[in-house]
């Protein structure tokens, strides 16, 4: 890389909170925030190490919907997102946002949610099941 090119912005890895915590009937909807601070806190290793196939570091986002779990804060190495309305609509939002500020950039979505791997692939973003994020 010569000295006036940039690095290319790190992979932006946009979690779908409620469809991870959601793929493991582990008691989660007992504890909605607390399985939501789970979850954000097994991806702080993603944000260094990357995923198998995808090297970090990544840009971790957690996008959290359900109404206790709005209140999950946020990590130096992963941020949080409160969706308003609907955690789809505004994960759309996330990665169109990321390729309209940088159009080379990578983004993959994690989620099972069909409409949802078909909407963010129209934009641009590889989709993966939210086994590549579960501890």
């Amino acid at each position: 890389m010569g000295e006036n090119e940039a690095a290319p912005p790190p992979l932006l890895l946009v979690v779908d909170g409620a469809n991870v915590v959601g793929s493991v009937p582990d008691g989660w909807w007992r504890d909605r925030r607390g399985a939501a601070e789970r979850l954000r806190d097994a991806l702080v290793p993603l944000a260094a190490r990357g995923l198998p196939d995808l090297p970090g570091p990544l840009e971790v986002v957690l996008v959290v919907v359900e109404g206790a779990a709005r209140g999950v804060t946020g990590l130096p190495e992963v941020r949080v997102v409160a969706a308003g309305g609907s955690g789809d609509d505004r994960i759309v939002e996330l990665v169109r946002e990321a390729r309209t500020e940088q159009p080379e950039r990578e983004c993959l979505v994690v989620t099972a949610d069909r409409e949802l791997r078909a909407r963010v692939g129209a934009l641009g973003a590889a989709v993966t099941g939210p086994r590549s994020v579960r501890p």
